[in-house]
């Protein structure tokens, strides 16, 4: 892999954990949602690369418990959201904010649903990327800790809003579980399902599903289709309602999800 095409590499860690790694020129490299110091060192080591800055989505551990370490060893600058809980956080982010690091140039958004202070990082331009946390998944969405239905549909219709061919850089190896989930739901999709075979070759060649793209997203994921007459369908045919709304659609996806 080459450090300087931006290309988003993630690092496995913890039990199904990714942490993205962003290249920006001069063997200078973006660290986001370190949950794990010891994976990234030896990332950084073996391709002999610098972190100019740490970019945290959210205050799980799982996403920031490598933060310290690393802020230690290389003193590079961490982004991440408001709060107060955060103290190893240099910028606190908000919805609007524009982070600018060497060339690279990132639009933060607020996708609270998960925590409650849940953010995103999108990069436009000509290859747009979005290190999207736990808020979106490969054919998923995450589980709703802090917020509800309501607040996590609304964040999920915000990153649909992004370009088609947006890189969706989710932190979490669950879309082999999601593609079940979805074709519990959607089972006559004939994308949902080729996506299936083609994620189970990859995990068969431990190679990651990731990062997906939007436009993949919009056609296999149910928590982005709400107004699908298909999901509903399928809702209907599991008896779990089927929503006079796309809000209630996605809420009724989201329970049956957790229990699935």
């Amino acid at each position: 892999m080459s450090m300087v095409d931006e290309d988003p590499f993630p690092i496995p860690a913890l039990s199904d954990n990714y942490i993205w790694v962003l290249g920006i020129e001069h063997s200078r490299v973006v660290i986001v949602d370190p949950g794990h110091a010891d994976p990234v060192f030896e990332f950084l080591h073996s391709r002999s690369v610098t972190p100019d800055a740490i970019l945290v989505t959210h205050h799980h551990h799982d996403h920031v418990n490598g933060v310290a370490a690393l802020k230690e060893a290389y003193g590079c600058t961490v982004y991440g959201p408001v709060n107060p809980g955060l103290k190893f956080v240099d910028v606190p982010c908000q919805a609007g904010d524009r982070v600018e690091i060497g060339p690279l140039s990132f639009e933060v958004m607020e996708v609270p649903g998960h925590t409650l202070d849940h953010i995103a990082f999108f990069k436009p331009g000509e290859r747009p990327l979005v290190f999207c946390g736990d808020t979106m998944f490969a054919a998923g969405c995450g589980r709703l800790f802090e917020g509800d239905a309501s607040m996590m549909h609304s964040s999920m219709q915000k990153l649909a809003a992004l370009p088609k061919e947006t890189l969706i850089c989710c932190a979490h190896e669950y879309t082999l579980s999601n593609l079940c989930f979805a074709r519990a739901v959607d089972g006559n999709n004939v994308q949902l399902m080729q996506r299936e075979q083609h994620a189970k070759r990859q995990r068969m060649q431990d190679l990651p599903t990731l990062p997906s793209t939007l436009e993949v997203e919009l056609a296999t994921n149910p928590f982005l289709r709400c107004e699908d007459p298909a999901i509903r369908e399928g809702l209907a045919a599991a008896q779990r309602g089927h929503g006079a709304s796309a809000e209630e659609t996605f809420a009724a996806l989201r329970s049956w999800k957790d229990s699935f």
